[in-house]
């Protein structure tokens, strides 16, 4: 029969879709959740916590290790599970329908680079060597996402409508690298925006000022430098190992320490560490809060969030509904204020 046919062929590109998102998720050494860069945090986490023991201490049994790098508690919490789902349900439910929504940033770089040459000519190609023209361009492309990064955080913490998505994402009670996973498609589709529009840009007046395309240092479609820190600091940022970068070295990268201060329920910790890997931008913008060296106390969650953060249906459903009210009431308030000027 037809149909018979017409749903096995539909099942298999389903099949396939999934089998291609998983391996390029899990499996590709550039994966979100890639194999190789969540065993090389599982290691620095582990040489970490051996390495702060005694000298004549260092002798851990696996076990133990493992006890104190995947705790019961954190395996087996309600929002590990929701963390989880997360996972599943950004990675091959809302991919499906995700990339009518984001912006290209190729676009945007080479709109960017017309409208320069248009108004000022076609710049003369650069005469600098091509290993320091892919340098400068891997910095700061790097540095470009960064910026990205930090201004999505920011108005996601300080504009209500925003942060009734990012939310979701601070409701997470424990943290984990799955925690990474948990955010709002909402709050993904604005920051990836954010991101073309940044990136491109920068990549626009880069190419303009070296006067041609120079591609970056990359290693399976990654700028170097952030797979470096995909594969160092990352995935310890939603974490419980408490790794902390102070003075000096604090103002400058964002260790897992200063991300988990970042969830914490404290109110001087509110608003702080926006940053992805590096901290330049909170110390400029006056956003960052330094981690002691000892581990602090801390509690994670959103203390008023409406509703059960550990649901995911209502997670996802829940913050339109916030999001359109909060504004209308901004919107009402604007307007009576108006009148009243009047």
């Amino acid at each position: 029969m037809s149909w018979i046919s017409t749903i096995s062929e539909h099942l298999a590109a389903i099949g396939a879709y999934v089998a291609a998102v998983a391996r390029n998720m899990f499996l590709s050494p550039g994966g979100d959740y890639g194999a190789t860069s969540l065993l090389a945090a599982f290691l620095l986490a582990a040489g970490y916590l051996i390495l702060r023991r005694p000298a004549d201490r260092r002798r851990v049994p696996v076990k133990v290790l493992l006890r104190a790098l995947l705790p019961r508690r954190l395996l087996t919490h309600a929002s590990t599970r929701t963390d989880l789902a997360y996972l599943l349900f950004n990675a091959f439910v809302f991919g499906l329908a995700f990339g009518w929504a984001v912006l290209s940033g190729h676009y945007v770089a080479a709109a960017v680079r017309g409208a320069l040459a248009g108004g000022f000519g076609e710049p003369a190609p650069s005469q600098m060597p091509a290993f320091l023209q892919m340098a400068l361009m891997t910095a700061a492309l790097f540095l470009a996402y960064e910026f990205a990064y930090w201004i999505d955080h920011y108005l996601a913490h300080t504009l209500p409508f925003l942060w009734e998505f990012h939310k979701v994402h601070h409701s997470a009670e424990v943290l984990s690298p799955l925690t990474n996973a948990r955010v709002h498609p909402v709050d993904t589709i604005v920051f990836y925006n954010i991101v073309a529009l940044t990136m491109g840009t920068i990549g626009g007046l880069m190419q303009f000022g070296l006067g041609a395309p120079v591609r970056p240092f990359s290693f399976w479609n990654h700028n170097a430098i952030a797979l470096l820190f995909a594969y160092s600091l990352h995935h310890l940022q939603h974490s419980h190992v408490w790794i902390a970068f102070t003075g000096a070295l604090g103002k400058i990268i964002l260790s897992p320490a200063h991300h988990q201060i970042h969830h914490s329920t404290n109110p001087i910790h509110f608003n702080k560490n926006l940053g992805s890997s590096l901290a330049i931008f909170d110390w400029l913008f006056g956003t960052l809060h330094l981690p002691q060296k000892k581990r602090e106390k801390l509690t994670f969650g959103v203390e008023d969030y409406e509703g059960n953060p550990h649901s995911l249906p209502e997670s996802l459903v829940q913050p339109l509904p916030l999001a359109v009210k909060g504004l209308a009431r901004r919107l009402r308030g604007v307007r009576a204020r108006g009148a009243g000027q009047v």
